[in-house]
């Protein structure tokens, strides 16, 4: 399993996070690929509608409305998925939420759901994922991660740090595997900027409407990169070179990032010439979005790039680690040259 699964055919998938945005696009993609699809998210109406879409594009779906915070019931999904469609195959969690705000305006309760949500939600798929799969000793789970997991921004404190948080869950969940020498892949996929809708429905104390930090990419480049890593679980990929300079940036440089970011990166979060748009006060930390919003694309489809590079984390920042030696190396020479002179 750990070579990936080339043919989806048939495959059982539980997505959570399916209703809207990278999730959407996702089960659109398997869809065209032929999986058995379990949708999980909060909205029922939501996830039906995305059921006709998978089964028009010949898939098969199972809407399962379920919050990804109640282990329970995550649970009790995948045993209905199971019943349904037979043993998971892939598991990908997806599902976030996000408030866009200073840390100092942030409240204690705040933090705790985005925590149990983006990152808790993370866990408890993945331990429904592992009770299922290290029976039958294979399968592959999917984090859905972010340039953020690796450098947080200001105003996401809480995503970047829930973000953070599934990495180095990940991390260890992988090495217990190898010691138990359990054939489940753990493959993350860091991602930029996406066009969904969390930007129109997210929780925000910002002077303007937000957007998307740096380049944005549409969200079904993002599900290619989904179904890529499913074929090819490396450890991570990363989508698109601002991600990869993000996270090696950060490594090689974070006070220098932080300066940067403190100058460019709140102003570079609020839509030019917009007023922040009307959201009920908890946005949708805790209910649903309406069903009208629960879409796969947000507004920021005219400057949305279809498609972006794809680089293996591990091996790119070896790369770049490399580079860095040896132009370090070179202007050591220089630099004994001179002083030689």
């Amino acid at each position: 399993m750990r070579g990936g699964l080339e043919n989806m055919r048939g495959r059982v998938v539980m997505l959570t996070g399916a209703s809207a945005g990278i999730g959407r696009a996702t089960a659109l993609r398997l869809a065209h690929e032929g999986a058995r699809i379990g949708l999980l998210a909060r909205s029922p109406e939501a996830l039906d509608d995305v059921a006709r879409e998978v089964r028009a594009r010949g898939g098969e779906a199972l809407a399962l409305p379920c919050d990804v915070a109640d282990a329970d019931g995550v649970f009790r999904a995948a045993d209905a998925l199971e019943r349904e469609f037979g043993p998971i195959d892939v598991w990908i969690n997806d599902a976030m939420v996000t408030v866009f705000s200073p840390v100092h305006e942030m409240t204690p309760d705040e933090y705790r759901r985005v925590t149990e949500v983006t990152y808790l939600g993370a866990v408890h798929g993945t331990l429904a994922a592992l009770r299922t799969m290290r029976p039958r000793g294979r399968g592959i789970v999917v984090q859905v991660g972010s340039a953020l997991a690796y450098r947080g921004i200001p105003l996401q404190s809480a995503y970047c740090g829930a973000k953070h948080a599934i990495v180095g869950f990940s991390d260890s969940l992988r090495a217990e595997l190898r010691h138990d020498d359990v054939d489940i892949a753990v493959t993350e996929v860091h991602l930029p900027g996406v066009n969904t809708p969390q930007f129109e429905w997210a929780r925000s104390r910002m002077e303007r409407a937000p957007r998307p930090s740096g380049p944005v990419y549409q969200p079904e480049a993002a599900a290619d990169a989904i179904v890529h890593a499913i074929r090819s679980p490396e450890r991570a990929w990363w989508l698109g070179g601002v991600t990869a300079m993000a996270i090696i940036g950060n490594a090689l440089a974070p006070g220098l990032a932080d300066r940067y970011l403190g100058a460019n990166a709140v102003e570079g979060q609020m839509r030019e010439g917009r007023t922040r748009r009307p959201v009920p006060p908890a946005g949708n930390l805790y209910r649903p979005a309406e069903r009208a919003l629960h879409r796969t694309h947000g507004p920021f489809g005219r400057e949305a790039k279809a498609s972006a590079m794809r680089l293996p984390g591990p091996q790119t920042r070896i790369g770049a680690a490399v580079a860095t030696a040896a132009v370090a190396a070179g202007i050591g020479l220089a630099i004994g040259r001179i002083a030689r002179r």
